[in-house]
């Protein structure tokens, strides 16, 4: 007999080993998925070790099913799988779970049906028990529901003994049905003749008198390549099934099915266009070049300014690598940076490169990770979760605007950086690493002064254009002088109607979403707040709504106030909607597009709206920090900024280090050709030193005076960090649990610094109450944060034998960009 290890995405660091039935002995290998019973679940877990013996003592069951043809991991791929698990402290299951797209799981679901009837006669008896009491109520008003959606309705996991108790009673039954992967191989039925073309061509005339439709679909047939057409094309011309049918029995045609791939189309499109290299970007690849030819490892931080063609450079190492045969991952922040990136990518390199990003439909991704998994294309470009993607030989990998926040998963485990992660990758494959920013991180500026990356730098825009003038604009003093028109300054409306006149771009950033940022009262002082966050709603006045941009539950804009009754209601802060809304304005004439979350929602409108604004279609751009990156329209030459402040007050040690990247990332998309580029900042603060150093373009003189003030308050790039989070729907159970947790630290303060639990700054969200509590090791005294790892882990050992509150959940941020 053989037996199969697996893991699953679960939070288990322990293999589970299951029998291999005989049917599958011959197909089961490393790396492969298989359906698996999991307590009373089927889940899908990961091929971890093929064996003949086995050391477990328990009963062994059965794999169900085999879900791939070939291995989707490798023996070299588990390690790096492996090194995000011990990292990131989670199990390798859950890391593994990275490694293909969403919706290939197979899995159980538990449904109930329910006897409405006898439901609505126990919940009239029930006085006992709340919980048992709000499952009735839900139960009453079901038919059929899903064993999940019911615990989600009631707010409540441990449901199982009523459940037990309510199905020995009659009044439901519940039942486990398998779920099938919800995304699959697409096929679509096509048609081909099925006799030679003279025997065809003899039969028509006794076709055509019996069946005139029979014989324009034989036609239709003979008049395409190969002989060969799509069924729904016939439909589409009016043929009827039927017609198809009459002919396949007699024998003229046959009816097939053939796999085709769903093609992520980008409508934003660019020519291709031939650059004369500078110097500079000459002495850049040549030296990268070296270590793509060596088949070595190497992290290269290229620093350079806005429009210095950094993306050119990218191109060309590509080619080399490709020229050699390996292949290429490009990783990009966002969304926002994908239309025009891909776009010159898809220009030199055809069908070679596939595209991965969370704006693609479930089918795209599916036939993408399929494409690279088959050795189809050799460059794969997307957001973060394209480091995962199965590419084969890797020869370079390069990482945009490398500073950005969005490479870190925040959301889900593992919480992964992809930046970082990218470097190991890059290590293991043994092939360079590129990092492209205008403004580096300062944790990667550390590096390079450490000798742990090389600098390269690119020091001038192409086509000898100038880096754009910035004017600070006093918010202050112009309203005191009376010349600021609600939230734009007189100079920025003047500076952009000289704009319009020239028919120039121009960009308007805010970063904040809707129309007004909050609503409050100024009788009593109440703010509108979201039930489910402890945050302000936000007013969308396109839908007259109140939107929480954390859970996005939606409320009616209330006419008085929920707490006194007062109709004295006010909007206060501004969104961009508001910044759309007065532009238009002030000049109806002008094409306003706006682009934000909200925005470009539906598929390929990013894309629609840049390609217009490319064309001179849009004449002004409004949006969060989406305008501020990897956006490159020779046209542009103004961009304002209506306040500075937005990411400046936040509480958070990055706070200063983002705002001056922001600032600077969108005042480099001005001036970008011929035309001169000009930046108006307007900011109540302009003597902050953050803005200061924007006006002058001063990284070097931002970085010394930010990295001096975190090794004073003992911050990364110095220490290493970790945020413990507990979270749960009870306040007292969430505060008891972290405090709990925290004791069992404080065991190991020989080790690590720990700061003592208290609220997260949004101390509530989605339902849930958060405590944090942060943990620092110096780098000096810890090599790759080992010790504080292990620190965590056998306080949680100690925490879920001890504490009363074991069942609350507890996370760990390993590198948190935010510790808000």
């Amino acid at each position: 007999m053989m037996f199969a290890e697996l893991v699953f995405p679960l939070p288990f660091r322990n293999t589970f080993t299951y029998s291999i039935p005989k049917d599958y002995e011959d197909v089961v290998e490393f790396g492969m998925r298989a359906a698996a019973p999991f307590g009373k679940r089927v889940l899908t877990g990961f091929v971890v070790n093929v064996t003949d013996t086995t050391n477990t003592e328990h009963k062994i069951k059965p794999l169900i099913e085999v879900l791939d043809e070939k291995p989707i991991i490798t023996k070299k791929s588990l390690e790096f799988y492996k090194w995000i698990a011990e990292y990131y402290m989670c199990s390798l299951g859950e890391a593994l779970k990275l490694s293909i797209p969403y919706g290939l799981e197979v899995e159980s679901k538990r449904k109930i049906v329910v006897d409405k009837e006898l439901c609505i006669q126990l919940l009239a008896k029930e006085k006992k028990s709340k919980t048992r009491e709000k499952i009735l109520k839900v139960l009453s008003e079901k038919e059929v529901i899903n064993l999940t959606l019911l615990q989600k309705l009631i707010k409540k996991k441990n449901i199982y003994s009523i459940m037990r108790s309510l199905e020995q009673t009659g009044a439901i039954t519940i039942l486990d049905e398998i779920e099938d992967e919800k995304v699959k191989i697409k096929k679509v039925k096509y048609v081909k003749l099925a006799k030679p073309l003279a025997d065809i061509y003899s039969y028509i005339p006794e076709i055509e008198k019996k069946s005139p439709i029979q014989v324009r679909a034989l036609l239709e047939i003979l008049n395409k390549k190969n002989k060969v057409i799509r069924l729904k094309e016939l439909a589409d011309k009016e043929i009827s099934s039927s017609a198809i049918s009459s002919l396949k029995k007699k024998g003229f045609v046959e009816v097939f099915e053939k796999a085709i791939d769903r093609n992520y189309v980008e409508v934003y499109n660019e020519q291709l266009i031939d650059f004369e290299l500078t110097d500079e970007q000459k002495e850049v690849i040549e030296k990268v070049n070296c270590k793509i030819d060596n088949s070595s490892f190497n992290t290269f931080l290229l620093y350079g300014v806005t429009g210095s063609g950094k993306t050119q450079v990218y191109i060309e190492l590509i080619k080399k690598v490709i020229a050699k045969n390996k292949s290429a991952l490009v990783l990009v922040p966002e969304i926002s940076l994908t239309p025009q990136i891909t776009s010159r990518l898809l220009n030199n390199f055809k069908d070679n490169v596939a595209v991965l990003h969370s704006r693609m439909s479930l089918g795209e991704r599916y036939d993408a990770w399929r494409k690279i998994l088959n050795g189809k294309c050799q460059i794969v470009v997307g957001a973060r979760s394209a480091l995962f993607a199965p590419l084969k030989n890797l020869g370079i990998i390069i990482v945009d605007e490398e500073h950005d926040g969005s490479y870190k998963q925040s959301d889900s485990t593992p919480k992964y950086n992809g930046r970082d992660s990218a470097i190991m990758l890059g290590a293991m494959s043994k092939c360079p690493v590129v990092l492209g920013s205008a403004t580096p991180s300062l944790e990667s500026m550390h590096n390079v002064l450490t000798n742990k990356y090389e600098l390269l730098k690119l020091t001038k825009r192409i086509d000898d254009a100038l880096l754009p003038k910035i004017s600070l604009v006093d918010v202050s003093v112009e309203q005191r002088k009376k010349k600021m028109k609600n939230i734009f300054s007189s100079v920025l409306l003047d500076k952009i109607d000289d704009r319009l006149n020239k028919k120039e771009g121009v960009i308007i950033l805010q970063n904040r979403r809707g129309f007004s940022t909050s609503v409050f009262c100024i009788d009593c002082g109440k703010v509108e707040e979201c039930t489910n966050c402890s945050v302000p709603m936000v007013y969308h006045i396109n839908d007259n709504k109140l939107q929480c941009h954390y859970c996005g539950i939606f409320k009616p804009v209330p006419v008085k106030c929920p707490n006194c009754g007062s109709l004295s209601l006010k909007y206060f802060g501004t969104g961009t909607e508001k910044v759309e809304d007065e532009l238009a304005f002030h000049f109806p004439q002008a094409k306003i597009s706006r682009i934000d979350s909200d925005s470009i929602s539906r598929k390929s409108s990013l894309s629609k709206i840049l390609f217009e604004f490319s064309k001179g279609e849009v004449d002004i751009l409004v949006g969060t920090q989406m305008v501020s990156k990897g956006l490159d329209f020779s046209h542009v030459s103004l961009v304002g900024v209506v306040s500075a402040e937005t990411s400046l007050w936040l509480p958070d040690f990055r706070a200063d280090e983002r705002t001056f990247q922001l600032l600077t990332q969108v005042s480099g998309r001005a001036g970008r050709s011929k035309i001169e580029g000009e930046v108006i900042i307007q900011t109540f603060n302009p003597k902050h030193f953050v803005l200061q150093k924007v006006l002058m373009g001063d990284y070097e003189g931002f970085y010394n005076k930010t990295i001096l003030e975190r090794d004073q308050m003992n911050y990364p790039p110095f220490v290493h960090l970790c945020l413990i989070e507990s979270k749960d729907e009870n306040e007292e159970a969430a505060k008891n649990a972290i405090e709990d947790f925290y004791k069992e630290l404080t065991a190991y303060r020989n080790y690590i610094n720990i700061s003592a639990p208290a609220p997260a700054l949004i101390a509530k969200l989605k339902g849930f109450y958060r405590f944090h509590l942060l943990i620092k090791s110096n780098k000096n005294e810890d090599k790759g944060g080992v010790k504080m790892k292990q620190a965590i882990y056998k306080a949680f050992t100690e925490f879920n034998r001890k504490s009363r509150y074991n069942d609350v959940k507890l996370f760990y941020d390993v590198d948190p960009q935010s510790i808000i």
